[in-house]
């Protein structure tokens, strides 16, 4: 088996951590029991491009069990956690490429491996396996059947190839599935956004002035959690309702422009470009944090920063000090790429259940329905969102009602009214 990994001595300890996850994952679970009976996926080959974590590991274990043969590579440079890699090659056998703080040719190096593996169906976060695919490794495009998008930005990276149709297999957007992206985006990334901030710096988010950039699901739920610390918290936004939405739910809303001299901890959630960019940087108060936690690096210019400086230091693990001319520093956290899992853990296994639980059977529903999908991208099928529901409820030990036959006719009918 082929593999690339940091050190296949720290298995047992990855192996101790994806159990722990596995408490956290109902759902998932129930799905690998049924998939280790059924063997859905039989004979189906996987690529998939993931951050390398404890939640992960339990959803190749569940693809696995379903039968399919899985290669796993990382999403992101610093998401990997080295002892889920080792335990994932020793333990399981699942072939792994992923280091963390590989540098960009390694990323694309284990990108290509995962290629090589010549897959059915890609499962992908960022959507960099079907682009490498379709610019660089076309000739491993006759095979494959389809894939599924984790994120927000891969399914805008797709909808553009699908509308220029460049697309050349059929998509699943897990990530706007209700169960994915209300849960994971709002409460997963809310929640483990701060813990990579606080892991990182170590610092008191009580009283300080903290800016949200965008408003979408993520950014929601980030600016929900930093106000429950305790923090004053700016959204800024280049969409009229969403503003208008933050408004509404209480934040202060203005141009990063305006924000940038106001604000403590900056952390962007946009999935564009530059957010965060020279003539902020230039106003910025002495000691500001900048983070992101959208899906690319590139939210932050960071290499206009870096002209800027007359110096850099590394001040903490995932902490870059940029010293400016006028003596003011600028903080810089987890190189610009996602902090909640360059410097923590990534999501709750809890929330994860939900994201995975939707990768999964998209998966199987791909495999069964693959002669009827056209390429381009679909939405997760309604009853998949609502069997993940039930079933997280059920795990949760929450019951609700249902309909009577009345109010089925009632809500049907159009001939009552008042």
């Amino acid at each position: 088996m082929e593999y690339d990994i940091k050190d296949p001595k720290l298995a047992e300890g990855g192996r101790l951590r994806i159990d722990w996850a596995e408490r956290e994952m109902p759902v998932l679970r129930q799905i690998r029991e049924r998939f280790a009976k059924e063997r859905p996926l039989e004979g189906i080959r996987v690529s998939a491009c993931l951050h390398v974590t404890t939640e992960t590991a339990n959803l190749m274990r569940t693809l696995q069990a379903g039968g399919a043969d899985v290669v796993l590579t990382a999403s992101n440079p610093l998401s990997t956690q080295d002892d889920v890699a080792a335990a994932l090659v020793t333990h399981f056998e699942i072939p792994v490429f992923a280091i963390k703080g590989e540098d960009n040719a390694t990323y694309y190096k284990h990108i290509h491996a995962a290629i090589d593996h010549k897959p059915h169906f890609t499962m992908d976060d960022g959507a960099d396996v079907v682009s490498t695919l379709h610019k660089d490794r076309r000739d491993a495009l006759a095979g494959v059947i389809g894939g599924t998008e984790e994120t927000t930005t891969g399914v805008i990276r797709l909808r553009a190839m699908a509308a220029d149709g460049a697309l050349e297999f059929p998509i699943i957007a897990v990530n706007d599935a209700l169960t994915k992206h209300f849960f994971d985006n709002r409460y997963g990334t809310g929640q483990s956004t701060i813990d990579g901030i606080i892991r990182a710096t170590n610092i008191l988010l009580a009283g300080r002035t903290f800016v949200v950039a965008g408003y979408g699901w993520c950014a929601r739920g980030l600016a929900m959690r930093a106000r429950g610390m305790g923090a004053n918290v700016i959204v800024t936004e280049v969409d009229p309702l969403k503003a208008l939405e933050a408004v509404m739910d209480g934040f202060r809303v203005m141009p990063m422009i305006e924000a940038a001299p106001q604000g403590d901890i900056f952390c962007t959630l946009t999935g564009d470009i530059n957010v965060v960019d020279k003539h902020h940087f230039e106003v910025m108060k002495d000691g500001a944090i900048v983070a992101n936690s959208g899906h690319f690096n590139v939210e932050i210019n960071i290499p206009s920063l870096e002209e800027m400086a007359v110096e850099k230091r590394r001040v903490r693990p995932f902490v870059d000090a940029y010293r400016m001319p006028d003596g003011r520093v600028i903080h810089i956290l987890g190189e610009g790429r996602l902090i909640n899992l360059a410097a923590a853990e990534g999501h709750p296994a809890s929330v994860m259940d939900m994201s995975f639980a939707n990768q999964a059977l998209s998966l199987e529903y791909m495999v069964k329905n693959a002669d009827k999908l056209e390429k381009k991208v679909y939405a997760v099928p309604k009853d998949i969102d609502n069997d993940i529901a039930r079933l997280k409820l059920a795990a949760m030990g929450v019951e609700i009602d249902t309909l009577t036959e009345e109010q089925i006719r009632y809500l049907n009918s159009w001939q009552e009214g008042t």
